[in-house]
């Protein structure tokens, strides 16, 4: 029988493959061989298959963009949406100690946010004008402060570094300064007027937070109803360590970024820093919320105004940084963050710098927050085992204890597994009834 004949009798919805030469082949073997002087081999496909495959693929890619334009269009609700489960989650703590005592959960949360915003307007009425006139007059003294400081590296460093390539390269040209400053020039007042639809998100922000909080307990049934019974339990028992220190580690960061705030607008204004509110601000926020770097930063930017007016002033700010950072380390961090779970620098930083990609500026604050959920799920589910001597450190015949790093969300697993008893329990009773 020839190949031909071969070929034919296969089903045409399978893939055929020939490596004999046909007679047509062998008279076209000269243009159709390989290299190493074996035959092409050919494929053959059953048109109907090849059709239905083709219109497959151009359903899945319109698919593909209709969603990634849908996303595109509500993506800015969705980041408003994660941002008020975060200050959700934020109030949780404080709410849940109210619901303890007897208050009703939205009765709770209202005066939770109804003291931020007290405490919010009475900062904006001390603070507010002092702020933004400072801000102001930062943007418009920027280039000054830049060009005295290289002048004074120039001068001290023997260099030759030219102030205005380096403005340039910045984008601080006066016409670009005059553009920030002016959003500033009206005060306050001004500010408000130019943020319009910023106030909006924020109105948003905080309706759905509301909603979140005082219906936390009925959202959590909701969803559990959606889900079989033993997954009830992982859900439980993930939302009440996600909420729980997830929320502490916001407060915490919260509390210890205002403690820095204060003590360092305290200190920056009587060494004579320039623009002492914007960068007290600064520092406490950088300090608490990028790790690692956020301290120096805290006290580069300040440097850099004193190295244009005193340079010796430098001291004083360092000196004052180093000691508020050990105050912070052992009198406040362990009695503000002792409910709370700690990240690893790395992993901070790292949850910084993703938050910062897929979220702009704000997701710098809400990348640690986040990173803080996963982790405590992760530690929560995550299995370990004992570490053998070389890794330990020690000999075969030393004691190998398990990482601790765990320890502090035991009270919430001990809390978990008394749910997760309850249910089973309530499980086994209904059970008990339908037999009977």
């Amino acid at each position: 029988m020839r190949q031909g004949d071969k070929n034919a009798q296969l089903p045409t919805n399978l893939l055929r493959v020939s490596t004999e030469s046909t007679p047509e082949q062998s008279n076209n073997s000269a243009s159709e061989s390989r290299p190493d002087g074996k035959d092409v081999q050919w494929v053959a496909f059953e048109p109907q298959m090849l059709r239905r495959a083709v219109i497959m693929i151009l359903a899945i890619w319109v698919v593909y963009l209709v969603a990634q334009w849908g996303f595109g269009q509500i993506s800015n609700f969705l980041f408003i949406m994660l941002l008020a489960f975060l200050s959700a989650i934020a109030m949780e703590p404080i709410v849940s100690r109210l619901a303890a005592r007897g208050w009703r959960r939205g009765l709770a949360t209202g005066v939770v946010m109804l003291g931020v915003f007290v405490v919010g307007a009475i900062l904006t009425v001390v603070f507010g004008g002092l702020f933004a006139a400072q801000v102001a007059s930062l943007l418009e003294g920027l280039p000054k402060a830049i060009q005295g400081s290289v002048e004074f590296i120039n001068a001290t460093f023997n260099t030759s570094l030219n102030p205005n390539n380096l403005l340039d390269s910045l984008s601080l040209t006066p016409a670009k300064l005059a553009e920030y400053a002016s959003g500033w020039a009206g005060g306050f007042i001004g500010i408000l007027g130019s943020l319009v639809g910023g106030l909006f998100d924020l109105l948003t922000i905080v309706v759905f937070a509301f909603y979140i909080s005082a219906d936390g307990p009925r959202m959590r049934r909701t969803i559990g109803s959606w889900l079989p019974e033993d997954q009830q339990k992982v859900f439980v028992t993930v939302w009440d360590i996600a909420v729980e220190k997830t929320g502490g580690f916001v407060i915490s960061k919260i509390v210890l970024a205002l403690l820095s705030t204060i003590a360092h607008a305290i200190a920056f204004y009587f060494i004579g820093v320039p623009y002492w509110l914007p960068m007290a601000i600064l520092a406490g926020i950088t300090s608490q919320f990028i790790p690692t770097i956020g301290t120096y930063i805290g006290i580069l930017i300040p440097s850099l105004f004193l190295l244009a007016e005193d340079p010796r002033k430098i001291i004083w700010v360092v000196a004052f940084a180093a000691v508020y950072q050990q105050v912070e380390n052992y009198l406040f961090m362990p009695r503000v963050s002792r409910w709370t779970m700690d990240l690893h620098p790395a992993l901070a930083l790292a949850s910084v710098f993703l938050g910062v990609a897929f979220f702009g500026p704000i997701g710098a604050l809400i990348g640690m927050p986040i990173a803080a959920a996963v982790l405590a799920v992760v530690q929560t589910y995550g299995r370990r085992y004992e570490l053998i001597p070389e890794l330990h450190g020690g000999t075969a015949a030393d004691p190998v204890e398990l990482p601790h790093s765990t320890d502090h969300i035991d009270d919430v697993l001990i809390e978990a597994r008394a749910r997760e008893e309850q249910l089973d329990a309530s499980a086994a009773s209904q059970k008990a009834k339908r037999a009977e």
